[in-house]
């Protein structure tokens, strides 16, 4: 039952307008936590507009534009508070422009000048091993509200499963199916993205499985993806371009399994209960940090053996991606799938 407060429409602006679909979903915890005292919108970037709203936490979505909103248009709700989860000088102004009395945001930054309330992240005092969704909630905290076990959530509409059961019925599925989904969304790496070790990977996953292999991305990412099931072989189909993220999570939930590099939608996978496997190549990935949330997830952590200066947004060639832990990634399905309960008859 929500607070008083909440009874009375005290309301909240979250502001997400930055990184990834990862990003953005992970931010919803924030929301979640804050249900009790505030009726919560969003502000997020206009290509996150349809994640956004399907996060149940989330009452209104308001988009980010360059470089960001009126102040008339954010002051109009009355926000009591806001809290800045991504960041910048743009998005740190926001809520000081639209008058919102409280503002919480990071401390420890020449923009946070701008929030009355500053949080300082936990990597800055050492711990690395937080997950993402925990340090969040250090920002939540400041205004009360608090969240035992944050679990993102994404909630597809009537519309997406539409689309989902057309996706399917136009490749000729009827059965069970499982998704992968090998790219990252950075733009920048995508000349470099190796196919090699996905294509490995795909047969792999169809011979263990016997079930067809549905290799999703971007519409960016369409080339790749056809060109990995093509050189697969039969049993894998592209579908990166081909489906809204709402549909991607119907996908997902009714998948036997999803296996997924570091993303958005590994982590909107496995927030639809999908048995998620996480694949995290790099050693300067962080998984303990960006692991998926759900309740069927499990991670491959990095054994090539990189350099440190090789990150996801500047390495330059990417040799874990073609040299894949094929066996561990195996592994670490079988014993995802074996935990799973035993359907009800």
């Amino acid at each position: 039952m929500p607070s008083d407060s909440a009874q009375t429409g005290d309301r909240a602006l979250l502001v997400a307008a930055g990184g990834g679909i990862g990003d953005t979903l992970l931010a919803g915890v924030v929301a979640h936590a804050l249900r009790e005292r505030y009726v919560v919108d969003a502000l997020v970037l206009p290509a996150h507009r349809a994640l956004a709203e399907r996060m149940p936490a989330i009452a209104n979505v308001a988009l980010m534009a360059a470089p960001f909103p009126t102040a008339e248009e954010m002051r109009a709700p009355g926000y009591a508070a806001a809290i800045v989860t991504w960041a910048t000088f743009s998005t740190a102004l926001v809520p000081l422009l639209a008058e919102i009395p409280v503002r919480v945001g990071q401390a420890r930054r020449l923009y946070s000048v701008f929030f009355t309330e500053r949080v300082t992240i936990r990597s800055e005092l050492g711990d690395r091993r937080s997950h993402w969704t925990d340090i969040l909630l250090d920002y939540a905290r400041v205004l009360g509200g608090d969240d035992a076990a944050p679990q993102p959530a994404f909630v597809p509409t009537a519309a997406d499963a539409a689309d989902a059961a057309a996706l399917l019925a136009a490749r000729g599925i009827d059965g069970p199916f499982a998704l992968l989904h090998p790219t990252r969304g950075l733009s920048a790496e995508r000349e470099r993205w190796p196919a090699a070790g996905f294509v490995a990977l795909a047969r792999a996953l169809v011979a263990a499985h016997g079930v067809p292999l549905l290799v999703s991305g971007a519409p960016a990412d369409a080339a790749f993806a056809e060109a990995i099931a093509a050189d697969a072989g039969p049993g894998v189909h592209a579908i990166a371009g081909a489906t809204s993220i709402g549909a991607f999570g119907v996908l997902a939930a009714r998948a036997r399994y999803v296996v997924a590099m570091d993303s958005g939608p590994m982590h909107v996978a496995a927030a639809m209960g999908a048995p998620t496997v996480g694949i995290f190549a790099l050693q300067s990935d962080e998984p303990d940090r960006w692991a998926p949330r759900g309740p069927h997830v499990a991670v491959v952590r990095a054994t090539y053996p990189c350099p440190p200066a090789h990150r996801k947004e500047t390495c330059p060639n990417y040799l874990c991606v073609r040299h894949l832990d094929q066996a561990g990634i195996l592994h670490a399905l079988d014993g995802l799938l074996r935990r799973l309960p035993e359907p009800a008859i």
